[in-house]
């Protein structure tokens, strides 16, 4: 490659094998977001083994989600230097690794390094490379497709909740991990999946400068990351490309996720405990997350192909602020909830708003920052999130300890997520003025005065020489002060050669 420029490839089939990799997504997802939910069934039987309080094991499932993100960045340079398959494989081994070793575990400490790091790192692992492979292969019915694999979440909560319980009460929490961890080897299945989009080179090859690209680009996978030199010049491959943070979109888009997970994921992580505690019995209480799950089974792909519209594709950042809006008003509504009628309406609406959240999270992302960059920037953003779940449910169980009282809960978390959607808004729709006031540049005056040119844009992908800037949605159409007119120019080429992402 060096100083020859290089070859584009036919862009995403938006099919054919990407319907396996679709569902192989699916079942990741499902047990990235359902499985640390899913754990919390066995928190009181933990805490009468153990003599703990909800703040210690609540911090099971905190650390399994901190690191499901917090590794973001990690596991973002490692596809990038391996490729997405064996990393996948390996994120299975380590997931089910964690949970079989924590059916032996004698103390909290223990706990928390196999089934919080070591459980949570293997779902990293798998989570983040699905999430990538995705994006190559659906170009024109990604929203769809992102709302498809984000719906394995409820309903791998549905079925793991009751699953869980089922464990708990014929086996003890130790045979139910140890059983779970067995469920997990499903991860490797799922990262077997994962062969390269059409159009990749199976072969390794030698550049003209004699840079041999290595087994990670012979994968393909298309997810080499490579900023080619302005002159032309020989190529320079990055492994976790920051430069993104200086994206006022992203910045939005990071601010608004780090105050979401503060509270998003406090209500679900505590309800079956705090259903208990009201006097619902234990089957009816683990019922309450299958509830969630089944709401937001529905919820999760009507809102990716509503968000796959022509007229609300441009303004998908709005419908996202909304969902955040929705959720955190269902918290603050039911916070005095204690009767069984009264907390099945509250997983009703809950489930709806929730699985807006979910279907639509990453879709902002992409469209923020493009597909070249989406690795880089779903692994620090998922970084951000991270220390924002290490925060949230530890909080919450050690206010529920000092207090006694699950109202304030619902209070605080119920605030934190409705006002990361008031945030996105308002920011987003400042970030819009500031580019509408802005001297609008060559490159970019043909592409924005309508509706019609503007989505028919959303879908297009850059060259490889290029850094794509978010100018997928009309809400979040922020350009970084060092865009050059030549980079611009290449967003209304459609295709994408995986070989150069």
């Amino acid at each position: 490659m060096g100083a020859s420029v290089p070859r584009r490839g036919p862009g995403p089939p938006d099919g054919g094998w990407g319907w396996a990799v679709l569902g192989a997504c699916f079942v990741i997802t499902g047990f990235a977001y359902g499985f640390p939910k899913a754990v919390s069934v066995f928190f009181r039987a933990l805490m009468r083994d153990f003599g703990a309080g909800y703040s210690d094991t609540a911090w099971v499932s905190s650390i399994m989600l901190a690191m499901l993100y917090g590794t973001g960045p990690v596991s973002s340079i490692l596809v990038t230097r391996f490729g997405c398959r064996p990393v996948m494989l390996v994120g299975g081994l380590l997931a089910s690794a964690g949970m079989i070793l924590a059916s032996f575990a004698t103390r909290l400490l223990e706990l928390y390094l196999t089934a919080g790091v070591l459980t949570g790192l293997g779902l990293a692992l798998n989570f983040q490379p699905s999430l990538i492979m995705l994006g190559l292969y659906f170009e024109r019915r990604r929203p769809l497709a992102n709302g498809l694999a984000a719906a394995g979440s409820p309903v791998f909560l549905s079925a793991l909740s009751p699953l869980g319980q089922l464990l708990l009460e014929r086996f003890g929490w130790r045979g139910g991990f140890l059983l779970l961890g067995g469920l997990l080897l499903h991860c490797c299945a799922c990262g077997a999946v994962m062969r390269p989009p059409p159009g990749s080179d199976p072969r390794p090859r030698r550049d003209s400068a004699g840079d041999a690209p290595g087994e990670a680009e012979a994968d393909c996978e298309g997810l080499r990351l490579r900023e080619e030199a302005p002159s032309g010049g020989r190529a320079r491959r990055r492994l976790l490309d920051v430069a993104v943070c200086t994206d006022r979109a992203f910045a939005v888009y990071a601010v608004t996720k780090f105050l979401m997970a503060l509270g998003l994921f406090v209500p679900a992580i505590l309800l079956v405990n705090y259903a208990k505690d009201a006097g619902v019995p234990d089957s009816e209480a683990a019922f309450l997350l299958s509830i969630v799950g089944f709401v937001d089974i529905v919820a999760r792909p009507a809102c990716g192909a509503l968000a796959g519209l022509a007229r609300l594709r441009p303004h998908v950042a709005y419908l996202f602020s909304l969902a955040l809006m929705a959720n955190g008003l269902t918290d603050l509504s039911s916070a005095r909830a204690r009767s069984y009628s009264a907390l099945v309406a509250f997983c009703i609406a809950f489930g709806l708003s929730y699985g807006m959240v979910g279907a639509l999270q990453f879709e902002v992302l992409m469209a923020a920052v493009g597909a070249p960059r989406f690795p880089s920037a779903l692994g620090l953003v998922l970084l951000l999130e991270a220390v924002a779940v290490l925060i949230g449910p530890p909080s919450a169980g050690r206010l529920v300890d000092a207090l006694k009282n699950y109202e304030i809960i619902f209070y605080l978390a119920g605030s934190e997520v409705a006002l990361a959607g008031v945030f996105m808004a308002v920011a987003t729709k400042c970030c819009q003025r500031c580019s509408q006031d802005a001297p609008a540049s060559p490159g970019a005056e043909g592409g924005a005065s309508d509706t019609e040119d503007a989505e028919a844009e959303v879908d297009s992908e850059p060259l490889p020489t290029s850094t794509e800037k978010p100018g997928d949605l009309e809400a979040l159409e922020v350009l970084s002060p060092g865009t050059a007119p030549s980079e611009l120019e290449g967003e209304a080429e459609p295709g994408l050669d995986s070989e150069s992402v």
